[in-house]
């Protein structure tokens, strides 16, 4: 049964974003609530139009900005949030986040910061003021929208990155580096600047979240642990075992129990 004090509301975006935008959420929570985020393949902005939200690291909390934005992370986080908190969440397609400014994905990597370290202040705040007049969701997606329309740049999309990245996804993030980069005929070291820069990571880190991913979703079916360990191209179940861990913290059997 769906809890009525929580909601987290999928919308997608116009036609023009939707090459770099994957979908807005929108998320309250009446209560107050600590939770684990899992690395995620995108960069994340949120925009809090009411309560508070803090990321917790070693039983320390840190509130963050009203307005911020999440780099790829290669583990999970945890954060908390006030109780009545409402947020529009962001959620930038693998090669989106370069469109709309000109910081390097991969300077934001592992990091949470303010939105007006990369976007314009006043733009930041006029978002801001908006979102608390606004009065039905349909309404703070549109002022999020238009903000993101306005910052969308003239610039090329990388095909090539657009390529590797469409790879890594078809071997569910298996592929080695050295046969994307024969796939793609361009030697490692560009190939791996280009990539950071578009994508927030390294090629190598952006598949194992891939493929960690792929697994999430495996573990909702009813195979056994030892066919999802190898369809996966873990070597054992060992290192399996440890890689789950750096991403959720927990090991698969007390994952897949709880699920």
């Amino acid at each position: 049964m769906k809890d009525k004090r929580m909601k987290f509301d999928k919308y997608f975006p116009n036609d023009l974003l939707k090459p770099y935008i994957k979908y807005f959420v929108v998320s309250e929570n009446e209560l107050e609530n600590e939770y684990k985020v899992f690395p995620s393949s995108g960069l994340v902005i949120g925009f809090q139009y009411k309560g508070q939200l803090a990321a917790v690291k070693n039983n320390m909390e840190s509130k963050l900005n009203t307005a911020g934005i999440t780099g790829i992370t290669d583990g999970y986080k945890i954060f908390k949030n006030s109780a009545n908190i409402g947020t529009i969440l962001v959620y930038f397609s693998e090669i989106g986040f370069t469109q709309f400014a000109s910081h390097p994905a991969n300077e934001l990597f592992n990091l949470s910061i303010s939105l007006t370290d990369i976007f314009d202040k006043k733009s930041v705040a006029e978002v801001e003021q908006k979102l608390t007049i606004a009065t039905t969701d349909k309404q703070r997606v549109k002022v999020v929208e238009q903000f993101l329309v306005s910052q969308l740049k003239d610039v090329q999309t990388d095909r090539l990155i657009f390529e590797a990245v469409k790879l890594i996804y078809q071997s569910n993030g298996t592929i080695r580096i050295k046969e994307l980069n024969e796939k793609l005929s361009i030697s490692p070291s560009p190939f791996e600047k280009r990539f950071r820069k578009v994508v927030g990571t390294t090629a190598k880190k952006f598949a194992s979240i891939v493929r960690f991913n792929a697994v999430l979703d495996n573990l909702n079916e009813t195979k056994t642990l030892t066919k999802i360990c190898y369809e996966n191209n873990f070597f054992d179940q060992a290192h399996f075992i440890k890689d789950f861990k750096h991403f959720t913290g927990d090991t698969p059997e007390n994952f897949k129990r709880l699920l």
